[in-house]
């Protein structure tokens, strides 16, 4: 199958990374130019984001990373995911009168992982330092860089948000609006704050005046957030969870986070013929749909903090639990799914080196700057994570104090005989396990190089009936989709359909092929 790309494969032979920014991509392929390897550059290419993507990612969220080590064909998972103050008890939170967690303020702010996952991925699997891989997220933030086209976009979308916070509106508006594609943004707090991190590591964000900083506004702005909380903060080393699709290995980072989802729906569709039912023909479509609805499903039943709920993940990942979910899909009417909101800003990016070490890593606030606070003098802008949380005490995901709640962001990679084939994965909240469902399918069932992988049309599942599909997909498809019951909405080309990274080894040369989505302002880049 091959789909009309809408640009080349980037081809390189010595090292490769792609990344939603073009800056961030060459920040991180400086480093692999300068002797690092794939943590080195990831780490870099992350730092750099948080500067010229900040409504996305940065050091106020968490972070996920897959790292394949070339030596020994080993993967490792790494959670970089904070928990809830140990104040937060679904009590609190109904005294304050929400009936569910809010998305907003300082309630649902969770401790930020980042920094510590920047730090120990770096001890474990890099060769330079953190002050090292930080530098040019310093110089970015502290001199000024040209705003891109589409994060432009996103970053006027969040003027509300950001106008509300005194702080927000002081670190990241200019004259109360958000600035224009080419203007010139220069971040001095969070230059500085960076700086700090550079030089005392991760103590001095968890331990010293960062932390103290964060708690104090907390405190003052009706947070629970206490100087324990970031003290006693860890990242966590897992082994990652997979199932065999079609002859290829996918490989997802475990609960908390919801890459289950995505290997529970590709496990459901391994006795179809997709290339029988065809590339964007509704039987296609209305298959993989249905099996995104009942993946979310299992989904919202199980994903939670391991420590505190963990998941039966072999029974679910199982060929009979996947007979049993396939069954319950009626190829001439779409099913009632489960019902969710979507918040969509995240960042996503993958590096693969010389040696092809490659790691796949994502970085995120949740929604658009996160919970809307900004701690003042810090340019730090933090994560809503925690509206994540149910407030019902039965749920796997209720809140509780100290607890890590389901995650959407999900780093993803395939093997093939115990050797890489490629480093992916697709940003935007709920949607990315099913772009990284349907970038499986278009590589492995399609044969689809990473940019036609990427580029090609996707559906969205949003709630219940309701569906979105790129306007690429063809109107008879469209209709029938409509007469199967789905509540269709057909949509251009835009970030809410995910912003995906793809890094393949090619089979026969070991050249490295990277792509990058068009619904970003990224690129793949490679020497």
């Amino acid at each position: 199958m091959d789909f009309p790309s809408r640009r080349s494969v980037v081809m390189a032979t010595h090292g490769m990374v792609a990344a939603s920014q073009p800056l961030a991509a060459q920040a991180g392929l400086d480093i692999l130019k300068a002797g690092g390897n794939a943590a080195d550059a990831a780490v870099a290419t992350a730092a750099m984001l948080n500067v010229v993507e900040p409504m996305s990612t940065g050091i106020g969220g968490d972070c996920f990373a897959l790292i394949y080590e070339a030596k020994t064909g080993r993967i490792r998972a790494l959670n970089g995911s904070g928990r809830s103050p140990y104040a937060a008890t679904i009590a609190t939170i109904r005294e304050r009168g929400f009936k569910t967690m809010p998305a907003r303020g300082f309630l649902p702010v969770t401790v930020p992982g980042t920094v510590a996952g920047w730090s120990d991925l770096l001890q474990t699997c890099g060769t330079m330092s953190l002050g090292r891989v930080l530098q040019p997220a310093i110089a970015y933030a502290r001199d000024g860089f040209p705003v891109s086209e589409l994060i432009a976009r996103g970053w006027t979308a969040s003027v509300s948000k950001l106008a509300a916070d005194p702080a927000a509106a002081a670190t990241y508006l200019i004259n109360g609006r958000a600035p224009k594609p080419g203007e010139v943004f220069r971040q001095p707090d969070l230059a500085h704050t960076l700086q700090q991190i550079a030089d005392g590591g991760p103590e001095a964000f968890y331990r010293g005046e960062i932390a103290r900083k964060i708690v104090e506004h907390s405190r003052q702005n009706g947070g629970l957030l206490d100087l324990a909380d970031f003290a006693d903060h860890t990242s966590t080393w897992s082994e990652p969870i997979s199932i065999t699709y079609h002859g290829v290995q996918i490989h997802e980072c475990p609960p908390n986070g919801q890459g289950m989802v995505a290997l529970l729906a590709l496990n459901m569709i391994q006795n179809d013929n997709l290339n029988a039912l065809g590339y964007d023909s509704p039987d296609y479509l209305h298959l993989m749909i249905e099996a995104m609805k009942l993946a979310f499903a299992d989904g919202y039943r199980y994903v939670a903090d391991p420590d505190l709920s963990p998941a039966p993940l072999a029974d679910l990942l199982s060929a009979e639990h996947a007979r049993e979910r396939r069954s319950l899909v009626d190829m001439q009417r779409a099913m009632m799914g489960p019902l969710f909101d979507y918040g969509s800003d995240t960042v996503y990016l993958t590096v693969v080196d010389r040696d092809h070490n490659a790691v796949s890593f994502i970085n995120s606030l949740y929604m658009g700057f996160g919970s809307g606070v900004v701690v003042p003098g810090t340019g730090i802008a933090l994560q809503n994570r925690g509206a994540l949380f149910s407030l019902n005490p039965n749920h796997a995901n209720a809140l509780a104090p100290h607890k890590r709640p389901y995650h959407t962001i999900i780093p993803a990679m395939a093997t093939k005989d115990g050797k890489l084939l490629m480093s992916f994965g697709v940003m935007g909240g709920f949607m990315q396990p099913q772009g990284h469902f349907q970038v499986v399918a278009n590589v492995v069932d399609f044969g689809m190089n990473p940019q036609q992988a990427l580029d090609a049309p996707r559906f969205r599942y949003d709630a219940g009936y309701k569906v979105a599909v790129e306007s690429a997909v063809g109107e008879k498809s469209c209709a029938e989709l409509r007469k199967r019951g789905h509540d269709l909405a057909v949509s251009p080309l835009d970030p809410t359909f995910g912003g995906g990274q793809i890094i393949m080894v090619h089979p026969e040369s070991n050249a490295l092929m990277g792509g990058s989505d068009p619904r970003k302002d990224g690129c793949a880049v490679g020497w």
